[in-house]
């Protein structure tokens, strides 16, 4: 058997409120492309198809457009999506009875069926399993696990919750199918997962209340992954990987290299290749390091890195930036004027990142010696006001202006009270 893993498309995306659907579109062509070559067996989507629970009718019509195209290309193929975290489950599954005809299953929540001898209602695992078989008799089984929300993890701990339900899952299916290969999909956060620490794209829950880990008991032949948009092996083992995201999210994802997994189960021996895909756009920060940031040097720095642009108009090429500046090393013009030549090159500048000189507590005059965290809290923020009043403006404050200070100081201290 072989199939392509993907996810975290975040279709309708807005990058600093700039629309991606041509990036989209320019993924589905390189996939369509990738899919026309290897003639896989199945198409499986871990979640996040969507960027947000309500998305335009424009990504909409793209990922529709996309399922169309994908049959035509590969008529055999199986498609299976799951729902996200940022996905609506109900949005995605509106046409489940309608894509099933053209081989295209969609699992957005999981269903429940009533057990008249337990008068309750049950979990429908099997609703979960979908078997596939190739052309060549070949078959593995699916298991389509959507993004589980606390109703269906009733659990008091998240993380424990979702491994007795993947593990459950799991068990059912090596009962109802043995000997069959079992491929999950899952979008979750694992254990040990890494996601750089200005990421903010994926939102980490404090207190490891949503590491998921299968390391220990049942656990399929393989497991793809949605939600980290890093591409990497989860728990350090082989048969467990995250695709990562199609298209950066953030600057913090500027370097993640892009694409979808291309898996092959043969005779129990499991390969997995990564099919790369650039990305239309690159983002580039300007400079890498916060140096010298001078206005010549920054000057200097766009006219070499950005192209210009053809005919005063931007290519299909085009560059998103991020430029770092210095507020002790350039003034409000300097700024304006930069942020104007870069919107002259063939670039879309996302944000000004103002970079403030770091405070060095070591320096801060005053009768207290500051060395901890502890003794920035306890400190009398009014010392703390003046000398970050002398460090910005290279005066000290006048007896006016401390005045006014401690009275609102004062204010705000008995609003607390209160």
């Amino acid at each position: 058997m072989k199939f392509i893993a993907t996810s975290d498309w975040h279709l309708g995306n807005l990058f600093h409120g700039n629309d991606r659907l041509q990036e989209h579109k320019h993924f589905f062509q390189w996939l369509l492309t990738c899919i026309g070559e290897q003639q896989p067996d199945a198409l499986l989507v871990a979640g996040d198809v969507f960027d947000n629970g309500n998305p335009s009718a424009a990504a909409q019509s793209a990922y529709y457009e996309f399922l169309a195209d994908a049959t035509k290309v590969c008529p055999d193929m199986q498609i299976v999506i799951t729902a996200g975290n940022h996905d609506s489950a109900n949005r995605l599954e509106a046409p489940r009875v309608l894509l099933t005809r053209h081989r295209v299953e969609v699992r957005g929540n999981v269903r429940r069926i009533w057990n008249p001898e337990t008068e309750s209602w049950q979990i429908d695992w099997n609703d979960l399993m979908i078997p596939i078989t190739n052309k060549d008799g070949e078959r593995m089984v699916v298991l389509a696990v959507p993004y589980l929300r606390n109703d269906v993890v009733q659990n008091a701990c998240y993380s424990k919750g979702v491994n007795g339900f993947l593990q459950s899952l799991t068990e059912r299916a090596r009962e109802l199918y043995p000997g069959c290969p079992l491929v999950m999909m899952a979008h979750m956060y694992a254990k040990g997962a890494e996601i750089p620490s200005k990421d903010a794209s994926e939102k980490i829950v404090i207190g490891e209340q949503e590491e998921v880990s299968l390391e220990e008991g049942a656990h399929p032949d393989y497991l793809t992954c949605g939600h980290i948009h890093k591409r990497q092996h989860v728990w350090g083992t082989d048969w467990a990987r995250y695709t990562g995201s199609v298209l950066p999210m953030s600057f913090a994802e500027k370097d993640y290299i892009h694409g979808v997994d291309l898996v092959r189960l043969e005779e129990g021996k499991l390969t997995v290749e990564q099919k790369v895909y650039t990305p239309q756009h690159k983002l580039r920060v300007l400079p890498e390091d916060d140096e010298g940031l001078t206005f010549k040097r920054l000057e200097k720095l766009i006219h070499r890195e950005l192209k210009e642009r053809t005919e005063g108009q931007l290519d299909d090429a085009f560059d998103y930036v991020v430029l770092k500046v210095k507020q002790d090393k350039v003034n409000n013009d300097d700024i304006k004027e930069l942020e104007n030549l870069v919107n002259s090159k063939n670039a879309v500048l996302c944000k000004i990142q103002k970079i403030v000189p770091l405070l060095d507590l070591s320096t801060i005059g005053g009768d207290q010696k500051l060395v901890s965290i502890e003794d920035i809290l306890n400190r009398n923020p009014m010392e703390t006001l003046k000398e970050a009043f002398v460090i910005k403006h290279k005066v000290e404050m006048s007896g006016q202006q401390e005045a006014l200070l401690q009275e609102l100081l004062d204010g705000i201290k008995n609003e607390t009270t209160d």
